[in-house]
């Protein structure tokens, strides 16, 4: 049976499946200032030490500061890197239990919560190793209580049931897959955004705008508002990411971009992503390029592999956005392609990495293909020879 045949057969099990799973979704707490909350809300569920985990940058804000004043018995991890490594998060379980926490509250951006999933994950199976849990439904018990405050609009972690760590030793990233990672609530208050960096404002936001173009072509995966949903966000996104980008401190368009993320996050948690995220965490794993900035280099050309299959879904999009083009369907994907290469221009982003070893180009690809096959329903099927191909081209 070819590795095609197999992918298509498995990903329609699996949409029949994934109708009739449950899916998990955080109590939302939202609103300039909302973090203020968070002690009555950890109170109210039980919560009498949680470990705050967090990033060296996020770790000396005044809003960290605040928080664990408030929470005078909670111990502080500010230590996550991007693509968090295995060792530290062991490190993170060891602290957990030295101090006798009993719940878990993730600041930061998607290395800072995915950090916090993992340990999780660790903490309810304390028998089994990370590499052990990888893949989709290993985990099957219930972490410690799990409030997730994004600072970034980007991963969408917040409302998400994936942690993508780090093989130090090897430079792999994989997934941990399970709804018991789902946060218990999600605390999106768009003051925590306003000191993100323009640079990082931009590779967040296109990491969202991934997310919800790769949950919309998707479409076996579908269930109820999902669809509605990624294209919300990626309206959302192309209206707000360049004014939150030119101006940090416009609330209004912090706000919708946080409220965009969660919605491709919510997308994707149910439709998954697809070749871009597979590609963007080979680059992420062997040379750490930051996730979003990955996605936002990557996605055009996929999105090009996708043609003309994808002429009408994309045209769709271009469509929605408002984009003027009177062309037939394939030159209005053409002009959303083009569009989204002008995006990424106009916010510093190159067109390529320009980090890229030849000897690295077969085991990157073995990895995005392993990734992405058989799980993810993209609109067409590419080889490992086809993901080599656009490694070498973004490379």
């Amino acid at each position: 049976m070819s590795s095609k045949l197999y992918s298509r057969i498995f990903q329609g099990v699996f949409s029949v499946v994934n109708q009739l799973m449950p899916h998990r979704q955080p109590k939302v707490v939202s609103g300039q200032g909302s973090i203020e909350q968070l002690p009555q809300l950890l109170a109210n569920n039980g919560v009498k030490k949680p470990m705050i985990v967090t990033g060296p940058r996020v770790g000396k804000s005044e809003a960290v500061t605040t928080l664990r004043n408030a929470l005078a018995s909670s111990h502080l991890f500010a230590e996550v890197t991007p693509d968090p490594p295995i060792s530290q998060i062991e490190e993170m379980v060891r602290q957990y239990n030295a101090n006798n926490c009993d719940g878990i509250v993730a600041i930061g951006g998607g290395s800072n919560m995915d950090a916090a999933k993992a340990m999780g994950a660790r903490i309810a199976r304390p028998n089994k190793s990370l590499e052990k849990l990888g893949g989709v439904m290993k985990v099957l018990r219930e972490i410690p209580f799990f409030v997730a405050v994004p600072t970034t609009a980007g991963t969408g972690s917040e409302c998400t049931v994936a942690a993508v760590v780090t093989d130090d030793k090897i430079g792999k990233k994989y997934a941990i897959n399970d709804p018991v990672l789902c946060p218990n609530i999600a605390v999106l208050d768009a003051n925590l955004t306003t000191s993100l960096p323009a640079n990082l404002t931009a590779y967040t936001g296109m990491d969202a705008l991934t997310h919800a173009i790769e949950a919309y072509l998707n479409k076996p995966y579908h269930i109820k508002h999902t669809k509605e949903m990624a294209l919300s966000a990626l309206c959302d996104i192309f209206k707000h990411l360049q004014r939150a980008y030119n101006d940090g401190n416009d609330l209004e368009a912090r706000e919708k971009m946080l409220v965009a993320s969660y919605n491709a996050g919510i997308a994707f948690t149910v439709a998954c992503v697809g070749y871009v995220h597979a590609i963007a965490h080979t680059f992420g794993g062997q040379y750490h390029i930051q996730h979003g900035l990955a996605n936002a280099v990557i996605l055009p050309h996929v999105l090009e592999g996708y043609l003309p299959k994808c002429d009408q879904e994309l045209a769709d999009l271009c469509d929605a956005i408002g984009l003027k083009c009177d062309g037939d369907k394939h030159a209005k994907a053409l002009a959303f392609i083009e569009n989204l290469k002008a995006m990424n221009k106009q916010m510093g982003i190159p067109e390529k990495f320009d980090v890229l070893e030849d000897a690295n180009v077969e085991k990157m690809a073995t990895w995005a293909e392993k990734e992405a096959n058989p799980l993810y329903t993209c609109p067409v099927f590419f080889t490992k020879e086809k993901l080599a191909e656009i490694i070498r081209k973004v490379g």
